[in-house]
């Protein structure tokens, strides 16, 4: 039985990719950036959902579940602003770019999204869903001075506003792991309602 490797994503603007291509530059330039492997900027997105291995046969069971979802929510705008760690600065294993929607509407959707797909009988995610843009990730090999340095960098960083775009969809997204990285592939969009 074939499985795929999916998850739900909003794929982002190309000024929005443009910009982050050019945080991670100045990033990598200074003391600590070289601790971090740098997100391509085309494999950048703001992931709803992570599915992991799916049987072929339920890629169906998890379109259907996304256009109930969407079907249900206009499109709205959001703002990425902002630099951060995971866990934190003082331990850095992820560096992300924030994403901000004040008005409830991207968490709604993830919500929604979430629902469907528990009614399909996809798991829930126990984590709270936390909207953020990884863009570069400790490198293995990195030493501990240099892991701290470069908590230190992101912390100290005053990244403000980098871009606003409206979401006017959800996608399905193939991750193919590959030595070199993931190779993305969109195999599904959902358009939320117009009206």
């Amino acid at each position: 039985m074939e499985s795929v490797r999916v998850f739900i994503a909003i794929e982002l603007s190309s000024e929005i990719l443009i910009a982050l291509e050019k945080v991670q530059r100045q990033l990598e330039q200074e003391p600590g950036g070289e601790a971090a492997r740098w997100t391509d900027k085309n494999s950048i997105h703001l992931t709803l959902k992570f599915l992991g291995e799916v049987p072929r046969e339920r890629l169906d069971a998890i379109t259907q579940a996304m256009r109930l979802a969407c079907s249900r929510h206009a499109p709205f705008d959001l703002t990425v602003a902002g630099l951060g760690c995971f866990p934190n600065a003082r331990r850095p294993r992820i560096v992300w770019a924030g994403v901000q929607e004040p008005t409830g509407d991207l968490l709604a959707l993830q919500a929604d999204i979430e629902q469907e797909l528990a009614r399909a009988r996809f798991p829930k995610e126990e984590r709270r869903f936390t909207p953020h843009l990884t863009i570069g990730r400790t490198r293995k090999t990195a030493r501990p001075q240099e892991v701290e340095a470069l908590g230190s960098l992101v912390a100290a960083s005053p990244v403000g506003e980098l871009g606003n775009m409206r979401v006017t969809g959800v996608a399905l997204m193939r991750s193919d792991l590959r030595p070199q990285g993931a190779i993305y592939t969109q195999l599904f969009e959902a358009s939320l309602c117009e009206g």
